[in-house]
Protein backbone atom coordinates (compact mmCIF):
# COMPACT_ATOMS: atom_id res chain seq x y z
CA UNK A 1 0.00 0.00 0.00
CA UNK A 2 1.39 3.70 -0.85
CA UNK A 3 1.36 6.54 1.21
CA UNK A 4 -1.66 8.35 0.87
CA UNK A 5 -1.06 12.31 -0.64
CA UNK A 6 -1.43 15.03 1.69
CA UNK A 7 -3.98 17.96 0.39
CA UNK A 8 -1.26 19.99 -0.72
CA UNK A 9 0.60 17.27 -3.24
CA UNK A 10 -2.97 16.44 -4.32
CA UNK A 11 -3.71 20.16 -5.24
CA UNK A 12 -0.51 21.28 -6.17
CA UNK A 13 -1.45 21.49 -10.23
CA UNK A 14 -4.73 23.72 -9.31
CA UNK A 15 -2.38 25.46 -7.06
CA UNK A 16 0.38 26.18 -9.57
CA UNK A 17 -2.16 27.32 -11.96
CA UNK A 18 -3.86 29.89 -10.01
CA UNK A 19 -1.10 31.45 -8.09
CA UNK A 20 2.39 29.66 -8.70
CA UNK A 21 1.49 27.12 -6.05
CA UNK A 22 4.68 26.49 -2.92
CA UNK A 23 7.29 28.38 -4.91
CA UNK A 24 4.48 31.48 -4.71
CA UNK A 25 4.30 30.79 -1.27
CA UNK A 26 8.05 30.48 -0.22
CA UNK A 27 8.55 33.65 -2.07
CA UNK A 28 5.69 35.82 -0.11
CA UNK A 29 7.29 34.19 3.09
CA UNK A 30 10.65 35.28 2.42
CA UNK A 31 9.53 38.75 1.07
CA UNK A 32 10.28 41.22 3.97
CA UNK A 33 7.30 43.13 5.80
CA UNK A 34 6.91 45.87 6.62
CA UNK A 35 6.63 46.66 10.32
CA UNK A 36 2.94 48.17 10.21
CA UNK A 37 1.90 44.74 8.29
CA UNK A 38 3.79 42.53 11.13
CA UNK A 39 1.85 39.89 12.27
CA UNK A 40 2.96 40.66 15.90
CA UNK A 41 5.48 44.16 16.75
CA UNK A 42 6.63 45.93 19.78
CA UNK A 43 3.91 47.55 21.50
CA UNK A 44 0.26 45.95 20.70
CA UNK A 45 -2.54 47.01 22.70
CA UNK A 46 -3.63 44.32 25.76
CA UNK A 47 -6.07 44.46 28.52
CA UNK A 48 -7.99 41.99 27.29
CA UNK A 49 -7.35 39.90 31.02
CA UNK A 50 -8.67 41.27 33.81
CA UNK A 51 -7.93 39.02 37.34
CA UNK A 52 -9.26 42.08 39.58
CA UNK A 53 -12.97 43.17 39.70
CA UNK A 54 -13.50 47.21 39.45
CA UNK A 55 -14.50 46.55 43.57
CA UNK A 56 -11.03 45.20 44.32
CA UNK A 57 -9.04 47.69 42.27
CA UNK A 58 -11.00 50.19 44.24
CA UNK A 59 -10.03 48.26 47.38
CA UNK A 60 -6.32 48.09 46.63
CA UNK A 61 -6.15 51.29 46.14
CA UNK A 62 -7.67 52.77 49.11
CA UNK A 63 -5.66 50.17 51.36
CA UNK A 64 -2.30 51.55 49.49
CA UNK A 65 -3.43 54.87 50.85
CA UNK A 66 -4.31 53.80 54.15
CA UNK A 67 -0.67 52.09 54.49
CA UNK A 68 1.16 55.18 53.67
CA UNK A 69 -0.81 57.30 55.34
CA UNK A 70 -0.48 54.87 58.75
CA UNK A 71 2.17 52.87 58.36
CA UNK A 72 4.52 54.95 55.99
CA UNK A 73 7.91 54.01 54.74
CA UNK A 74 11.20 54.06 56.91
CA UNK A 75 15.20 54.81 56.39
CA UNK A 76 15.11 57.70 53.71
CA UNK A 77 18.32 59.39 53.31
CA UNK A 78 18.58 62.91 54.26
CA UNK A 79 17.82 64.19 51.30
CA UNK A 80 15.09 62.39 50.43
CA UNK A 81 13.54 63.37 53.92
CA UNK A 82 14.02 66.42 52.57
CA UNK A 83 12.47 66.41 49.57
CA UNK A 84 9.60 64.55 50.53
CA UNK A 85 8.23 66.70 53.64
CA UNK A 86 9.13 70.26 51.83
CA UNK A 87 6.53 67.94 49.37
CA UNK A 88 3.95 67.37 52.23
CA UNK A 89 4.92 64.19 53.50
CA UNK A 90 5.16 63.82 57.27
CA UNK A 91 8.23 62.48 59.25
CA UNK A 92 7.37 60.79 63.08
CA UNK A 93 8.74 60.87 65.76
CA UNK A 94 9.57 57.36 64.93
CA UNK A 95 11.75 58.68 61.64
CA UNK A 96 8.85 56.87 59.27
CA UNK A 97 8.09 59.38 56.04
CA UNK A 98 4.08 59.49 55.93
CA UNK A 99 2.37 60.60 53.29
CA UNK A 100 -0.94 62.57 53.51
CA UNK A 101 -3.90 60.75 50.31
CA UNK A 102 -4.14 64.30 49.13
CA UNK A 103 0.02 64.64 48.68
CA UNK A 104 -0.29 61.21 46.64
CA UNK A 105 -3.44 62.47 44.67
CA UNK A 106 -1.93 65.62 43.62
CA UNK A 107 1.70 63.84 42.86
CA UNK A 108 -0.46 61.44 40.58
CA UNK A 109 -2.14 64.15 38.38
CA UNK A 110 1.64 65.80 37.69
CA UNK A 111 3.25 62.00 37.19
CA UNK A 112 4.55 61.20 33.61
CA UNK A 113 2.17 59.47 31.59
CA UNK A 114 2.26 58.35 27.78
CA UNK A 115 6.04 58.38 27.85
CA UNK A 116 8.34 56.77 25.31
CA UNK A 117 11.67 54.92 26.19
CA UNK A 118 13.89 55.80 23.41
CA UNK A 119 16.25 53.34 21.61
CA UNK A 120 19.52 54.53 19.99
CA UNK A 121 17.68 52.88 17.02
CA UNK A 122 14.39 55.24 16.69
CA UNK A 123 12.85 52.32 15.17
CA UNK A 124 13.09 50.37 18.32
CA UNK A 125 11.69 53.00 20.74
CA UNK A 126 8.90 52.01 23.08
CA UNK A 127 5.86 54.40 23.20
CA UNK A 128 4.31 53.55 27.07
CA UNK A 129 1.13 54.36 26.89
CA UNK A 130 -2.64 52.30 27.60
CA UNK A 131 -2.13 48.58 27.32
CA UNK A 132 0.55 48.61 24.72
CA UNK A 133 2.57 45.49 25.88
CA UNK A 134 6.63 45.42 25.25
CA UNK A 135 8.81 42.39 26.06
CA UNK A 136 12.32 42.17 27.29
CA UNK A 137 14.70 41.04 29.66
CA UNK A 138 16.20 41.42 33.20
CA UNK A 139 17.55 39.92 36.24
CA UNK A 140 20.92 39.39 37.79
CA UNK A 141 22.09 36.42 37.29
CA UNK A 142 24.90 34.74 38.70
CA UNK A 143 25.37 31.90 36.42
CA UNK A 144 24.78 30.82 32.70
CA UNK A 145 23.19 27.59 32.21
CA UNK A 146 24.70 25.27 29.40
CA UNK A 147 21.96 22.89 28.19
CA UNK A 148 24.02 20.69 26.81
CA UNK A 149 26.62 19.93 30.01
CA UNK A 150 23.63 20.68 32.02
CA UNK A 151 26.75 22.87 34.11
CA UNK A 152 26.35 26.45 35.88
CA UNK A 153 29.31 28.63 35.90
CA UNK A 154 30.06 32.17 36.72
CA UNK A 155 28.59 34.39 34.84
CA UNK A 156 31.40 37.39 32.79
CA UNK A 157 30.98 40.64 31.06
CA UNK A 158 31.21 38.76 27.40
CA UNK A 159 28.34 36.68 28.51
CA UNK A 160 26.78 39.82 29.15
CA UNK A 161 27.73 41.48 25.43
CA UNK A 162 26.57 38.16 23.86
CA UNK A 163 23.44 37.97 25.56
CA UNK A 164 22.98 41.76 24.39
CA UNK A 165 23.91 40.77 20.66
CA UNK A 166 21.22 38.14 20.41
CA UNK A 167 18.72 40.86 21.78
CA UNK A 168 19.66 42.87 18.97
CA UNK A 169 18.67 40.40 16.37
CA UNK A 170 15.61 38.65 18.00
CA UNK A 171 12.21 40.77 16.77
CA UNK A 172 10.24 39.77 19.74
CA UNK A 173 12.66 40.59 22.64
CA UNK A 174 11.57 44.30 22.68
CA UNK A 175 14.19 45.77 24.81
CA UNK A 176 17.78 44.37 26.87
CA UNK A 177 17.79 45.01 30.71
CA UNK A 178 20.74 44.03 32.38
CA UNK A 179 20.42 40.20 32.75
CA UNK A 180 23.42 38.89 34.43
CA UNK A 181 26.08 39.91 36.82
CA UNK A 182 29.64 40.37 35.55
CA UNK A 183 31.33 38.21 37.97
CA UNK A 184 34.70 37.69 36.33
CA UNK A 185 34.62 41.93 37.08
CA UNK A 186 35.48 42.19 40.76
CA UNK A 187 35.80 45.91 41.03
CA UNK A 188 32.57 47.39 41.74
CA UNK A 189 32.46 50.45 39.78
CA UNK A 190 34.47 48.31 36.74
CA UNK A 191 31.76 46.30 37.00
CA UNK A 192 28.97 48.72 36.85
CA UNK A 193 30.69 50.28 33.19
CA UNK A 194 30.94 46.86 31.77
CA UNK A 195 27.45 45.87 32.42
CA UNK A 196 26.51 49.42 30.87
CA UNK A 197 28.31 49.26 28.19
CA UNK A 198 28.53 45.47 27.54
CA UNK A 199 24.29 46.24 27.00
CA UNK A 200 25.14 48.95 24.76
CA UNK A 201 27.88 47.57 22.83
CA UNK A 202 25.43 44.76 21.92
CA UNK A 203 22.58 46.17 20.72
CA UNK A 204 20.67 49.45 19.74
CA UNK A 205 17.68 48.69 21.75
CA UNK A 206 16.40 50.59 24.91
CA UNK A 207 18.66 49.25 27.90
CA UNK A 208 18.30 49.34 31.47
CA UNK A 209 20.77 49.17 33.92
CA UNK A 210 21.82 49.46 37.58
CA UNK A 211 24.40 51.52 39.52
CA UNK A 212 25.60 49.51 43.12
CA UNK A 213 27.11 52.48 44.40
CA UNK A 214 25.88 56.21 43.64
CA UNK A 215 29.90 57.41 43.49
CA UNK A 216 29.82 55.11 40.25
CA UNK A 217 26.69 57.52 38.70
CA UNK A 218 28.89 60.28 36.99
CA UNK A 219 31.36 57.90 35.43
CA UNK A 220 28.91 55.93 33.76
CA UNK A 221 27.46 59.15 32.38
CA UNK A 222 30.45 60.12 30.60
CA UNK A 223 29.96 57.14 29.43
CA UNK A 224 26.92 57.40 27.93
CA UNK A 225 27.49 61.58 26.76
CA UNK A 226 30.40 60.02 24.97
CA UNK A 227 27.82 56.84 23.27
CA UNK A 228 25.06 59.46 22.85
CA UNK A 229 27.92 61.65 21.04
CA UNK A 230 27.46 65.02 23.86
CA UNK A 231 25.22 65.68 27.05
CA UNK A 232 22.85 67.26 24.69
CA UNK A 233 22.33 64.31 22.42
CA UNK A 234 21.65 62.24 25.58
CA UNK A 235 18.90 64.38 26.82
CA UNK A 236 17.24 64.53 23.37
CA UNK A 237 16.69 60.81 23.73
CA UNK A 238 18.09 59.16 26.63
CA UNK A 239 18.36 55.59 25.50
CA UNK A 240 19.17 54.12 28.86
CA UNK A 241 16.62 53.77 32.10
CA UNK A 242 18.03 52.98 35.52
CA UNK A 243 16.38 49.68 36.91
CA UNK A 244 16.13 50.85 41.04
CA UNK A 245 15.25 49.44 43.68
CA UNK A 246 14.78 52.46 45.78
CA UNK A 247 12.53 50.63 48.66
CA UNK A 248 13.78 47.27 50.31
CA UNK A 249 10.08 45.78 51.25
CA UNK A 250 8.83 45.49 53.27
CA UNK A 251 7.72 49.62 53.45
CA UNK A 252 11.94 50.84 53.99
CA UNK A 253 13.60 52.96 51.55
CA UNK A 254 16.77 52.12 50.08
CA UNK A 255 18.84 54.56 50.94
CA UNK A 256 22.19 54.57 48.38
CA UNK A 257 19.54 53.42 45.93
CA UNK A 258 17.27 56.54 46.45
CA UNK A 259 20.20 59.09 46.02
CA UNK A 260 21.32 56.68 42.82
CA UNK A 261 17.70 57.68 42.06
CA UNK A 262 18.46 61.37 42.63
CA UNK A 263 21.56 61.71 40.72
CA UNK A 264 20.20 59.52 37.60
CA UNK A 265 16.95 61.63 37.86
CA UNK A 266 18.65 65.19 37.61
CA UNK A 267 20.75 63.69 34.81
CA UNK A 268 17.89 63.12 32.38
CA UNK A 269 17.63 59.34 33.15
CA UNK A 270 14.23 57.60 32.75
CA UNK A 271 13.65 55.81 36.20
CA UNK A 272 12.22 52.13 36.88
CA UNK A 273 10.85 52.47 40.46
CA UNK A 274 11.22 48.56 41.37
CA UNK A 275 9.62 47.57 44.31
CA UNK A 276 10.33 43.79 44.63
CA UNK A 277 8.72 42.07 47.61
CA UNK A 278 8.36 38.35 48.06
CA UNK A 279 4.61 37.11 49.09
CA UNK A 280 5.19 35.20 52.39
CA UNK A 281 8.63 36.71 53.09
CA UNK A 282 8.86 40.18 52.78
CA UNK A 283 5.31 40.78 51.55
CA UNK A 284 2.11 39.79 52.61
CA UNK A 285 0.67 35.79 52.23
CA UNK A 286 -2.13 37.11 50.48
CA UNK A 287 -1.98 37.95 46.81
CA UNK A 288 -4.01 41.12 46.56
CA UNK A 289 -2.27 42.48 50.11
CA UNK A 290 1.20 41.85 48.61
CA UNK A 291 -0.07 43.95 45.47
CA UNK A 292 -1.30 46.32 48.36
CA UNK A 293 2.00 47.05 49.68
CA UNK A 294 4.29 46.54 45.97
CA UNK A 295 1.29 49.66 44.78
CA UNK A 296 1.71 51.72 48.26
CA UNK A 297 5.79 51.50 48.06
CA UNK A 298 5.53 52.41 44.09
CA UNK A 299 3.16 55.11 44.63
CA UNK A 300 5.59 56.83 47.69
CA UNK A 301 8.18 56.29 44.94
CA UNK A 302 5.63 58.55 42.27
CA UNK A 303 5.93 61.05 44.82
CA UNK A 304 9.80 60.86 45.52
CA UNK A 305 10.41 61.32 41.67
CA UNK A 306 8.27 64.19 41.27
CA UNK A 307 9.49 66.08 44.45
CA UNK A 308 12.83 65.67 42.83
CA UNK A 309 11.59 66.52 38.72
CA UNK A 310 7.71 67.20 37.94
CA UNK A 311 6.90 65.00 35.33
CA UNK A 312 10.39 63.51 35.21
CA UNK A 313 9.45 59.88 33.38
CA UNK A 314 9.38 56.90 35.70
CA UNK A 315 8.30 53.48 35.59
CA UNK A 316 5.40 51.93 37.64
CA UNK A 317 7.76 48.96 38.73
CA UNK A 318 5.69 47.16 41.04
CA UNK A 319 7.33 43.72 40.85
CA UNK A 320 6.73 41.30 43.75
CA UNK A 321 7.28 37.69 43.72
CA UNK A 322 5.91 34.75 44.96
CA UNK A 323 7.43 32.25 47.82
CA UNK A 324 7.05 28.65 47.63
CA UNK A 325 5.51 28.63 51.27
CA UNK A 326 6.00 24.89 51.80
CA UNK A 327 10.52 26.00 51.72
CA UNK A 328 10.15 30.30 51.00
CA UNK A 329 12.16 29.79 48.36
CA UNK A 330 11.07 32.01 45.41
CA UNK A 331 8.46 30.80 42.07
CA UNK A 332 9.03 32.60 39.89
CA UNK A 333 7.19 30.43 37.52
CA UNK A 334 4.09 29.54 39.63
CA UNK A 335 0.35 30.58 38.96
CA UNK A 336 0.24 32.43 41.51
CA UNK A 337 3.16 34.92 40.07
CA UNK A 338 1.22 34.92 37.14
CA UNK A 339 -1.57 36.22 39.16
CA UNK A 340 0.19 38.73 40.48
CA UNK A 341 1.83 39.71 37.23
CA UNK A 342 -1.37 41.01 35.83
CA UNK A 343 -3.27 42.36 38.97
CA UNK A 344 -0.27 44.71 38.98
CA UNK A 345 -1.29 45.31 35.92
CA UNK A 346 -4.52 46.14 36.28
CA UNK A 347 -3.43 48.41 38.82
CA UNK A 348 -1.22 50.57 36.47
CA UNK A 349 -4.31 51.00 34.19
CA UNK A 350 -6.28 52.27 36.85
CA UNK A 351 -3.11 54.83 37.60
CA UNK A 352 -2.98 55.70 33.82
CA UNK A 353 1.11 55.33 34.58
CA UNK A 354 3.80 53.03 32.42
CA UNK A 355 4.01 50.30 34.44
CA UNK A 356 6.52 47.36 34.63
CA UNK A 357 6.63 43.85 36.47
CA UNK A 358 8.94 40.23 36.12
CA UNK A 359 6.88 37.74 33.54
CA UNK A 360 8.78 34.87 32.11
CA UNK A 361 10.93 33.74 35.30
CA UNK A 362 11.35 29.64 35.38
CA UNK A 363 12.13 27.84 38.29
CA UNK A 364 13.62 24.92 36.24
CA UNK A 365 17.07 24.75 36.09
CA UNK A 366 17.18 24.07 31.73
CA UNK A 367 15.28 24.78 29.06
CA UNK A 368 12.92 21.93 29.49
CA UNK A 369 9.10 21.55 29.48
CA UNK A 370 8.93 22.98 32.94
CA UNK A 371 10.28 26.18 31.69
CA UNK A 372 8.27 26.05 28.65
CA UNK A 373 4.61 26.28 30.72
CA UNK A 374 6.33 28.47 33.40
CA UNK A 375 7.01 30.94 30.62
CA UNK A 376 4.38 30.55 28.52
CA UNK A 377 1.60 30.97 31.25
CA UNK A 378 3.54 33.90 33.43
CA UNK A 379 4.17 35.97 29.57
CA UNK A 380 0.35 34.98 28.81
CA UNK A 381 -0.97 36.50 31.50
CA UNK A 382 0.71 39.64 31.54
CA UNK A 383 0.47 40.46 27.89
CA UNK A 384 -3.16 39.80 28.14
CA UNK A 385 -3.38 42.34 31.26
CA UNK A 386 -2.01 45.14 29.10
CA UNK A 387 1.51 45.26 31.09
CA UNK A 388 3.30 47.70 29.33
CA UNK A 389 7.12 46.12 30.28
CA UNK A 390 7.38 42.48 30.46
CA UNK A 391 10.80 41.82 32.61
CA UNK A 392 12.93 38.98 32.59
CA UNK A 393 10.38 37.69 29.86
CA UNK A 394 13.42 35.16 28.29
CA UNK A 395 16.46 33.73 29.45
CA UNK A 396 15.73 33.35 33.50
CA UNK A 397 16.19 30.11 35.23
CA UNK A 398 16.72 28.70 38.59
CA UNK A 399 14.44 31.61 40.21
CA UNK A 400 17.10 34.53 38.77
CA UNK A 401 19.89 32.44 39.42
CA UNK A 402 21.25 31.37 36.23
CA UNK A 403 20.64 32.65 32.30
CA UNK A 404 20.63 30.78 29.38
CA UNK A 405 21.48 31.72 25.85
CA UNK A 406 19.68 29.70 24.27
CA UNK A 407 16.32 30.27 26.45
CA UNK A 408 17.04 33.77 24.68
CA UNK A 409 16.40 32.13 21.14
CA UNK A 410 13.58 29.34 21.84
CA UNK A 411 11.69 32.22 24.21
CA UNK A 412 11.77 34.52 20.90
CA UNK A 413 9.60 31.87 19.73
CA UNK A 414 7.35 31.97 22.42
CA UNK A 415 7.07 35.70 22.40
CA UNK A 416 5.95 35.88 18.97
CA UNK A 417 3.31 33.43 20.29
CA UNK A 418 2.22 35.35 22.92
CA UNK A 419 2.21 38.85 21.02
CA UNK A 420 -0.17 37.25 18.96
CA UNK A 421 -2.43 35.76 21.75
CA UNK A 422 -2.31 39.99 22.78
CA UNK A 423 -3.33 40.60 19.15
CA UNK A 424 -6.46 38.96 19.45
CA UNK A 425 -9.25 38.08 16.43
CA UNK A 426 -9.26 41.11 13.79
CA UNK A 427 -13.21 40.96 13.29
CA UNK A 428 -13.77 43.43 9.92
CA UNK A 429 -16.20 43.21 7.11
CA UNK A 430 -13.28 42.04 5.01
CA UNK A 431 -12.59 39.40 7.65
CA UNK A 432 -16.12 38.23 8.16
CA UNK A 433 -17.12 38.15 4.32
CA UNK A 434 -18.27 35.32 2.50
CA UNK A 435 -16.72 36.01 -0.95
CA UNK A 436 -14.03 33.28 0.04
CA UNK A 437 -16.37 30.93 1.20
CA UNK A 438 -18.47 31.19 -2.08
CA UNK A 439 -15.54 31.08 -4.47
CA UNK A 440 -14.54 27.76 -2.50
CA UNK A 441 -17.62 26.39 -2.12
CA UNK A 442 -19.56 26.76 -5.12
CA UNK A 443 -17.66 25.37 -7.87
CA UNK A 444 -14.77 25.57 -6.25
CA UNK A 445 -11.57 23.40 -5.64
CA UNK A 446 -13.41 22.85 -1.98
CA UNK A 447 -10.26 23.77 0.04
CA UNK A 448 -8.61 27.24 0.71
CA UNK A 449 -4.70 26.57 0.48
CA UNK A 450 -4.48 28.15 -3.01
CA UNK A 451 -7.36 31.19 -2.40
CA UNK A 452 -6.06 34.75 -3.18
CA UNK A 453 -7.13 35.57 0.55
CA UNK A 454 -5.00 32.53 1.74
CA UNK A 455 -1.92 33.70 0.26
CA UNK A 456 -2.67 37.38 1.43
CA UNK A 457 -2.83 36.71 5.11
CA UNK A 458 -0.77 33.82 5.31
CA UNK A 459 2.10 36.58 6.42
CA UNK A 460 -0.24 38.85 8.29
CA UNK A 461 -2.29 37.05 9.91
CA UNK A 462 0.03 34.23 10.85
CA UNK A 463 3.07 34.03 12.77
CA UNK A 464 5.62 30.79 12.44
CA UNK A 465 8.06 30.15 14.79
CA UNK A 466 11.81 30.18 13.66
CA UNK A 467 12.81 26.89 15.89
CA UNK A 468 9.80 25.57 16.60
CA UNK A 469 9.14 22.06 14.78
CA UNK A 470 6.01 21.89 12.73
CA UNK A 471 7.21 18.82 10.82
CA UNK A 472 5.13 15.88 10.54
CA UNK A 473 6.69 12.64 12.23
CA UNK A 474 7.62 11.14 8.37
CA UNK A 475 8.85 14.44 7.91
CA UNK A 476 10.83 14.48 11.40
CA UNK A 477 12.09 11.50 10.92
CA UNK A 478 13.74 12.09 7.57
CA UNK A 479 15.73 15.04 9.36
CA UNK A 480 17.22 13.23 11.30
CA UNK A 481 15.00 13.54 14.23
CA UNK A 482 16.50 16.95 15.18
CA UNK A 483 15.93 17.97 18.82
CA UNK A 484 14.40 21.90 19.79
CA UNK A 485 17.39 22.55 21.95
CA UNK A 486 19.91 21.53 18.80
CA UNK A 487 18.08 24.43 16.48
CA UNK A 488 18.08 26.57 19.34
CA UNK A 489 21.90 26.41 19.42
CA UNK A 490 22.51 26.53 15.65
CA UNK A 491 20.30 29.66 15.53
CA UNK A 492 22.14 31.16 18.76
CA UNK A 493 25.90 30.82 17.04
CA UNK A 494 24.79 32.12 13.71
CA UNK A 495 23.41 35.11 15.34
CA UNK A 496 26.92 35.58 17.39
CA UNK A 497 28.76 34.73 14.54
CA UNK A 498 27.58 37.58 12.36
CA UNK A 499 26.38 40.26 15.41
CA UNK A 500 29.35 43.27 15.88
CA UNK A 501 29.64 45.69 18.33
CA UNK A 502 26.53 48.20 17.50
CA UNK A 503 28.79 51.29 18.52
CA UNK A 504 31.43 52.97 16.27
CA UNK A 505 34.53 51.98 15.76
CA UNK A 506 36.36 55.04 16.80
CA UNK A 507 33.47 55.52 19.57
CA UNK A 508 34.78 52.21 20.93
CA UNK A 509 37.62 52.78 20.97
CA UNK A 510 37.73 55.86 22.80
CA UNK A 511 35.40 54.32 25.68
CA UNK A 512 38.39 51.00 25.76
CA UNK A 513 41.03 53.74 26.04
CA UNK A 514 39.02 55.20 28.97
CA UNK A 515 37.53 52.47 30.79
CA UNK A 516 38.67 48.75 31.62
CA UNK A 517 36.24 46.60 29.57
CA UNK A 518 36.73 43.22 29.55
CA UNK A 519 34.82 41.70 26.63
CA UNK A 520 36.25 41.47 23.06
Amino acid sequence: MTDMPDIGETCEPARARRSGGRQARVALRAAPLADDVKPVRAGLPGGQYKPLTEAGVQQIHAAALDALEQIGLSQAPPSGVKLLTDAGAIQGADGRIRFPRALVEDMLTVAARNITLHARDPKQDLHLTGTNVHYGTAGAAVHIVDPVTLDYRESTAQDLYDAARLVDNLDNIHFYQRTMVCRDVTDNKEMDLNTLYGSLAGTTKHVGTSFSDPSHVADCFEMLHIVAGGEEKWLERPFVSNSNCFVVPPMKFAEESCITMEDCIRRGMPMLLLSAGQAGATAPAPIALTIVQAVAECLAGVVYVNAIKPGAPAIFGTWPFVSDLRTGAMSGGSAEQALLTAGCAQMHRFYDLPGGAASGISDSKLPDMQAGWEQGITNALAGLAGLNMCYEAVGMHASLLGFCLESLVLGDDLLGQTMRLVRGIDVTPDSTSLDAMKEVCLGGPGHYLGSDQTLKLMQTEYIYPNVGNRMSPKEWNEAGKPILLDTAIARKNAILAKAGCRVEPEIDAAIRKRFNIYFR
